[in-house]
C-alpha cells in the first residue's frame, strides 16, 4: 500500500508500506545539490549536509549520535547534483523515536561556531581523499569535461576556497532559497501504518511556515572536453562520457538495457572482450546517468599504464562494433531479465524503496509504478535497442577524463 499527502505548508509525504518486516527506513529528501549552486557556493549544499548533525537547540552533536546508537537506528546523508537526502534505519519499535531524531536534526541545527570551524577541517580532508581516490577524481573530472565548471560539471565537495570561507550568512540564504516545504519530501517504506507515518510528518514538520523555492534555471551545454591529471600512482584511470537522454525521456528503459548490455554485468561486452578476453583491465563498466534537461552514458576503466592506450583502443573497438552491429536476441533478452531483476530486488529493501519513492516523488511529483516499470521492460523489443544505440554513441561529441601516470589521453 503506498499513501501521498501534503501538508498545508508544501511539504511532501509518501508512505510505503511493507507488512511482515520488522524494521522502517525513513528519509527527507531536498530538490537541491550541486547542480544549483553559484560559483559562490560551489560546495555549500555538501557543506549544509554535513553541519546538520553537528548540534540541534537541544542535543550536541556527540549527543545526537548517542541518541540514534542508542535506539539501534542507522543514521546517514548524502548530496548529489541534484538531491540531498538525510536518511535513517530502525526497528518498528523504535520509529518514533528515531524520527524525531531525523527531524530534530534536519530542522533545528543550530551551526555553532566552533563546530563549524572543525567540520571545515573534515571536509578539506575529504577533498584530499577524493584527490587520492583516482577512481572518483576521473569521474568528477569527467563531469567537469562533459559540463564545464557549472551546474552537472561541479564537483559535489566544492574547491577547498569556498569551503574555507563558508560563513552563517552564506548557509541562512542558501537554506532559505533551497530547504523550502515545497522543495522537501518525507519518504516512509517499512512496516509502518499509514496513520503514524502521517502523523509523524505532521508532528515535526507541519508548523513549517510555507515558502517557495526559489528557481534557479540550468543553463546546460554539453562539451566534448578532454581532462588529463597526471599523478604518480600504479593505475590509470580513464573515463568516457557520451551524451544520453534526460530523465523524462520515453527512451530511459531502452537506454538503461542497452547499457546493461554495452556494460552493465559480467556477461557485458566491455568486461568480455576488454578484462576476460584481453586482460587489459580489472575494472570496466558502464552506466548511465539521467537529470531533469540532459543525461550521460559513461564508461570506466582502471588499466596499467602500458597499457593505457591498447585498454582505450579495445574499448572503443568494442563500441564503434556494437553501434554498427547492435545486439542479438540472447544478448537483448538477458539484459532484459537483468533490467527487470534489479527493480524486482529493490522492491525487497526499505532503504531502495525510500529513496525509490521519494525521488520519483521529488523528481516528477507522482508516485512511483513498480507495475508500470515492468510493463515498460517487459513491452521492449530488440528494435528499440537498436534504434537507441544509433543515437548515443557520437565520438565527436565524446567527453574524456584520466588520472595517473601519464600525460595524455586519446581514444
Amino acid at each position: 500500500m503506498i499513501i501521498t499527502k501534503q501538508l498545508e505548508n508544501g511539504v511532501r509525504i509518501i508512505v510505503k508500506r511493507m507488512e511482515g518486516l520488522l524494521s522502517v527506513s525513513m528519509g527527507i529528501l531536498v530538490g537541491t545539490g550541486s547542480a544549483f549552486e553559484t560559483d559562490a557556493e560551489d560546495g555549500i549544499s555538501h557543506f549544509i549536509e554535513h553541519m546538520q548533525f553537528k548540534g540541534t537547540e537541544t542535543r550536541t552533536a556527540f549527543e545526537i549520535s548517542d541518541a540514534f546508537d542508542a535506539l539501534g537506528a542507522q543514521v546517514n546523508a548524502f548530496t548529489g547534483k541534484d538531491m540531498t537526502c538525510y536518511y535513517a534505519k530502525a526497528t518498528t519499535d523504535h520509529t518514533a523515536e528515531t524520527f524525531g531524531l531525523l527531524a530534530d536534526l534536519f530542522l533545528y541545527a543550530t551551526y555553532p561556531a566552533h563546530e563549524m570551524k572543525r567540520e571545515k577541517g573534515v571536509i578539506l580532508q575529504e577533498i584530499k581523499k577524493d584527490e587520492d581516490s583516482p577512481d572518483d577524481l576521473c569521474l568528477d573530472l569527467l563531469a567537469r569535461a562533459a559540463f564545464g565548471n557549472a551546474n552537472y560539471g561541479r564537483n559535489i565537495l566544492g574547491p577547498a576556497e569556498n569551503v574555507s570561507g563558508f560563513t552563517m550568512e552564506d548557509v541562512t540564504r542558501y537554506k532559505s532559497a533551497r530547504y523550502c516545504p515545497d522543495n522537501i519530501i518525507i519518504s516512509f517504506a517499512g512496516n509502518i501504518s499509514r496513520e503514524e507515518a502521517l502523523a509523524l510528518a505532521e508532528q515535526y514538520f507541519g508548523s513549517l511556515s510555507p515558502a517557495v523555492t526559489e528557481a534557479r534555471p540550468k543553463t546546460v551545454v554539453w562539451g566534448n572536453g578532454s581532462i588529463v591529471k597526471t599523478k604518480p600512482i600504479e593505475q590509470v584511470h580513464f573515463a568516457l562520457g557520451f551524451p544520453s537522454v534526460d530523465r523524462d525521456c520515453d527512451d530511459v528503459p531502452a537506454v538503461q538495457l542497452m547499457n546493461a548490455i554495452l556494460g552493465g554485468g559480467l556477461s557485458s561486452r566491455l568486461f568480455k572482450r576488454v578484462r576476460e578476453e584481453l586482460g587489459l583491465a580489472y575494472d570496466v563498466y558502464s552506466y548511465t546517468s539521467h537529470y531533469a534537461e540532459t543525461g550521460v552514458l559513461t564508461v570506466y576503466a582502471g588499466v596499467e599504464p602500458q597499457e593505457t592506450q591498447s585498454a582505450a583502443a579495445a574499448i572503443r573497438e568494442v563500441i564503434e562494433h556494437f553501434a554498427k552491429e547492435g545486439v542479438s536476441e540472447e544478448e537483448f533478452a538477458r539484459g532484459r531479465e537483468q533490467l527487470k531483476a534489479s527493480s524486482i530486488f529493490s522492491q525487497e529493501s526499505t532503504s531502495s524503496q525510500m529513496l525509490l519513492y521519494g525521488r520519483n516523488l521529488l523528481y516528477f511529483n507522482e508516485v512511483y509504478d513498480f507495475e508500470k516499470r515492468m510493463a515498460e521492460i517487459s513491452a521492449l523489443t530488440r528494435d528499440d535497442i537498436m534504434r537507441v544505440i544509433e543515437g548515443s554513441f557520437d565520438f565527436g561529441k565524446m567527453a574524456t577524463a584520466a588520472v595517473g601516470d601519464v600525460t595524455s589521453f586519446k581514444l
